[in-house]
């Protein structure tokens, strides 16, 4: 197996330009697993360590455009008051060696449907930065970047150099199942975020289907029930008609962590719970403001 470690970000692009089968390596901590284990063995591995850019971070025209270098652990120091959904999500990874090594561009590289960045990026509309050497950048929203287990749209000849999303309008908040609160994979997990401005909700489920994914139809059931106007109480029959809708946009299965009936129903739970914290953070913004 080769090891090709490029010193600039052109340099990377033709390296898999030349060898698609290389596999990039940003932190690692998903890739050495899997080759440790005889799980995968790439023909390659293209150390993306020493590109110093990607570990930048800035904002655009109100967007925050994140590398894909950016760790866990600076997202969440740096980050975590403009994206805090994807800062609750990113304290949940791992041990602290694991969210000072990896990344929220790996994770989005490795696709797991149990990746904890996923649901945040689902719920924040974030878009992921990909580059060709061939055909330059191209930018593939979160919800049509997962194709399925462990597979995203990215062509044999892209790498991902950063995700763009904008900071959060409204409340965020993340939540995930587990045997342990952390070093655990997730057993199911659910992210919302609110756009008050927009009159809008966004959702992320995580290890629930073969791929992360949104719940389109309790985005807008909710977002008809709250009160944006008045910012009045949730009522309990929407949220509870909420927490359904979101059960009933996954798709998960039985393994070893869990029972696919127990994962949809800790989803409904999780997403309960998550609305009443988002909302009642809404309303002591709004009687705050007003």
């Amino acid at each position: 197996m080769d090891f090709l470690r490029p010193a600039t970000w052109d340099e990377a692009l033709a390296a898999k330009a030349e060898l698609p089968g290389a596999l990039p390596v940003q932190g690692g901590t998903d890739v050495m697993v899997e080759i440790n284990f005889a799980a995968r063995r790439p023909e390659a591995l293209l150390d993306l360590t020493r590109i110093g850019a990607l570990a930048d971070w800035d904002t655009v025209d109100g967007r925050l455009r994140v590398g894909a270098g950016v760790t866990y652990a600076r997202l969440i120091a740096e980050l975590g008051g403009r994206l805090p959904g994807l800062a609750q999500a990113s304290r949940t990874v791992g041990s602290p060696q694991i969210r000072n090594r990896g990344t929220v561009g790996g994770n989005l590289g490795a696709a797991s449907p149990a990746g904890d960045g996923h649901p945040p990026l689902l719920a924040g509309d974030a878009v992921v930065e990909a580059e060709s050497a061939a055909r330059g950048v191209r930018m593939i929203p979160a919800a049509e970047f997962f194709t399925g287990v462990k597979r995203n749209a990215l062509a044999p000849d892209e790498l991902i150099r950063a995700f763009w999303t904008a900071p959060a309008s409204g409340p965020q908040y993340f939540a995930k199942i587990g045997t342990r609160n952390a070093m655990v994979i997730a057993v199911c997990s659910f992210a919302i975020a609110l756009h008050p401005a927009e009159r809008r909700v966004g959702t992320g489920l995580g290890s629930a289907a073969p791929t992360p994914r949104r719940a389109p139809e309790a985005e807008e059931f909710i977002a008809a029930e709250l009160d944006w106007d008045g910012r009045g109480p949730l009522s309990e029959p929407a949220r509870r008609r909420f927490g359904e809708l979101v059960a009933a946009a996954s798709a998960p299965i039985d393994d070893v962590r869990g029972t696919g009936a127990y994962r949809a129903h800790a989803l409904a739970v999780l997403a309960r719970r998550t609305l009443a914290w988002a909302w009642n953070d809404h309303r002591k913004e709004a009687r705050r403001c007003a």
